[in-house]
């Protein structure tokens, strides 16, 4: 009996240790510990979900610096170091260094507040200190029905107003439904804009797989909205030469790892389902066809319950229970090395920042954790400031924006 708890101390020592790979305490204890949804379904490849924990070594601070923000969606820093942020219920604004939170500024159009509608991501032009370009998403409406579109403006050198505004693309026809826009910006190496578009929720779920159609894609455009060079379908006929993957059903993060290159995405599942991928040009991430979790009655996805099937990509990692993933970032900054080539993730249902560990040889999660779980708080977005901390914003009428940070 000696021998044997020695045994079962010994497998526990080598299970919670220091793993040099990774260079923090790994646990063989996922940090979900909810019962699943799909409880028949099972995971392609054992790190696929629930990875082991982790837990950052390194003694950090988290700072609210302001709780005035009304449901913001996304941000961006200028070069002297303020935020700009977009405000769901149709308004942007700046915030100081220091946290104060200007007025909205002038010229923004006006947006349809309604569902989970209103204004979603902004980001400034890669050469905003010359041309002083933002670009955001937002939904207007069209023949009564709300409509995804992409607008450009520039910031005035006063900082008091968006001028030039210029709609530079958007979905026609609009499908009808309240949910699901997606609307993630982000600009590529060579200058080109990647955004997301989710399935509308109703109408446009059979859009998804079709490719005269923009809902449930990732398109990649000229920051004058036209079809990029290079796009994996712009000689295919019938196909918006836009789109760059399709497949998805409601993307709100994307990010570069800056360790290999490749775009990553966070998407919406549906009960259950939630889903961090890998996107290569081209691919077809399944959805509705195939999809971990269940619909919200508890049947199976489109009616089969599919999870994997040829042609079409599986997620890198999924959640089961659903934690709504949102914005994202890789770290990449010094504050922290243990952090380096990270990803975090913002959480709106989980109520936490997720910090998955990869393994840019095989390109899967090793490890998570979860932070800020003691703010009980819905996290949208979360970015890497020029001073390496990250920064977090809730969605929330008194939306917070937190910095995360080494302890001084």
């Amino acid at each position: 009996m000696k021998n044997h708890r020695l045994v079962k101390l010994l497998i526990f020592g080598i299970l919670l240790h220091t793993n040099p790979s990774l260079g923090q305490d790994v646990s063989a204890q996922s940090v979900e510990k909810a019962s699943k949804e799909a409880q028949s379904q099972c995971p392609d490849f054992q790190e696929q979900t629930r990875a082991p924990g982790v837990r950052t070594q390194t003694d950090y601070s988290v700072e609210t610096i302001t709780d005035k923000l009304n449901f913001p969606w996304g941000m961006d820093f200028l070069p002297d170091g303020k935020l700009i942020v977009s405000e769901k219920p149709g308004r942007i604004k700046l915030i100081s260094k220091e946290g104060q939170v200007g007025p909205a500024l002038k010229g923004v159009p006006e947006v349809r507040y309604e569902g989970s509608g209103g204004l979603f991501d902004i980001k400034l032009s890669p050469d905003f200190e010359t041309s002083r370009k933002v670009f955001w998403t937002y939904v207007s409406t069209y023949e009564g029905e709300a409509m995804n579109q992409v607008a450009s403006g520039v910031l005035s050198r006063d900082e008091t107003e968006i001028q030039d505004v210029k709609i530079i693309y958007e979905i026609k026809p609009t499908q009808g439904g309240k949910f699901h826009f997606g609307s993630r910006l982000l600009f590529d190496s060579e200058g080109m804009l990647l955004v997301t578009f989710g399935d509308r929720f109703r109408n446009g779920r059979k859009d998804v797989q079709e490719m005269n159609a923009a809902l449930g894609k990732i398109i990649r455009i000229t920051p004058e909205g036209k079809a990029a060079k290079g796009n994996p379908f712009e000689n295919a006929e019938n196909t918006l030469p836009e789109i760059w993957s399709l497949g998805h059903r409601n993307p709100q993060g994307l990010a570069f790892n800056p360790a290999t290159q490749e775009l990553w995405e966070s998407e919406h599942g549906p009960r259950a389902g939630d889903e961090i991928n890998r996107i290569k040009k081209g691919g077809n991430y399944g959805w509705p066809q195939v999809s971990f979790g269940l619909e919200y009655d508890g049947s199976p996805v489109d009616g089969t319950g599919l999870t994997k099937k040829t042609g079409m990509e599986s997620p890198v990692y999924y959640y089961d229970p659903a934690v709504a993933p949102s914005g994202m970032t890789f770290y990449d900054g010094d504050l922290i090395p243990e952090w380096k080539n990270n990803l975090f993730v913002a959480m709106l249902r989980g109520m936490h920042i997720a910090r998955l560990v990869i393994d840019n040889a095989t390109g899967r999660i090793v490890g998570e954790e979860r932070l800020l779980t003691e703010e009980k708080q819905r996290f949208r977005h979360v970015v890497q400031g020029p001073d390496d901390a990250l920064y977090a914003i809730t969605d929330d009428e008194n939306g917070r924006l937190y910095r995360i940070s080494t302890k001084k």
